[in-house]
């Protein structure tokens, strides 16, 4: 999220991020390598929110692991510590009072415990004190704006009420166009960082000479009948674009190539998440699968992140020629 805002474009707005925080250690050195600034690296329970710097704007997304569909039965939502994690992003709004907040989590969200965790979530920041946020959320298909992915993710967007102001999501740019996974693969074999193939067993690629380009287990003699996520041995289409990419998970779960008969790389994975190709991640090939899964698609965060400086600019207009809008992330 943080790299799509940093893309957002406005003749007199801009974002920077001031502060950033993550609890894993790999995470922290890959975002160490690619930003500026700095990230304070540790559990956000653990931060003292009084320390930390206010800020105009807060970003971010509270775990999704346990609002996933992929879950299943499994899906454990507000019994769990991750669950309850969101409660802490209202801490930190409820002390810094942004002028907004944007967070990000997975379409589960929409539909655990029958609808009612998100219209609790939608609550919870509608009450911060003194003020009180006007709060909205959609569930967006990054592949309409631009991604080369299929990707739906809940956008939750909360607007200070003193402000007054209205927004609303902008409109897709790609629904009938979308990007293709080839277009979006084009030219990646001359990436050199992240870029390591895979080394699969014979089993495997004999599978995938059976599976055509879209296709997946279910094109597999035998495994007709199994009633398994889509992604198992799912290939890429060329012409269309590319499924979820997932952090984790074996079992076929990788994400094949199109047209050879292997996984994804890192890299093919970053380009589908429309990472730029000099944005180096750290970490062995499962940490840089995770965390390119986990992430925010950058180019499908930026339409939103212009639209709300679009919003935010007559907010300004009398204040400063030129503002720059700050964030933090956690």
């Amino acid at each position: 999220m943080d790299l799509g805002f940093l893309m957002a474009k406005n003749p007199r707005l801009s974002y920077e991020i001031i502060w950033a925080n993550d609890f894993d250690k790999t995470v922290c050195e890959t975002y160490k390598k690619n930003f500026s600034h700095d990230v304070m690296c540790g559990d956000i329970w653990n931060v003292d929110l009084n320390k930390v710097p206010d800020a105009d704007v807060i970003i971010g997304g509270f775990p999704c692991q346990d609002f996933s569909i992929l879950r299943g039965e499994k899906r454990y939502g507000f019994k769990s510590n991750r669950g309850l994690l969101y409660t802490r992003f209202v801490e930190a709004v409820a002390k810094k009072l942004p002028l907004f907040f944007v967070a990000e989590n997975v379409k589960g969200l929409l539909t655990t415990d029958n609808g009612w965790a998100i219209k609790k979530i939608k609550e919870d920041f509608e009450k911060v004190d003194h003020v009180g946020y006007d709060v909205r959320y959609k569930l967006i298909n990054f592949a309409d704006y631009g991604v080369p992915q299929n990707r739906e993710r809940v956008i939750i967007i909360g607007i200070r009420n003193d402000l007054k102001l209205n927004f609303a999501f902008p409109e897709p740019t790609h629904r009938h166009r979308h990007v293709s996974a080839k277009t979006a693969l084009n030219g990646v074999e001359n990436v050199i960082q992240n870029n390591e193939k895979i080394n699969i067993q014979l089993s495997t690629k004999k599978k995938l000479e059976l599976i055509p380009a879209g296709g997946n287990y279910k094109n597999l003699p035998g495994y007709e009948n199994k009633n398994w996520t889509s992604l198992i041995y799912k290939r890429l289409h060329p012409t269309q674009p590319s499924p979820t990419i997932v952090a984790n998970g074996g079992g076929g779960t990788w994400g094949y190539h199109f047209s050879e008969h292997r996984p994804l790389t890192n890299r093919e994975r970053a380009r589908i998440q429309t990472f730029p190709d000099n944005f180096e991640f750290v970490g062995n090939m499962s940490e840089v699968r995770r965390q390119i899964g986990n992430a925010v698609p950058p180019l499908g965060i930026k339409p939103i992140a212009e639209q709300l400086l679009n919003v935010f600019e007559d907010v300004f207009e009398n204040q400063i020629e030129s503002r720059r809008t700050e964030a933090i992330q956690i």
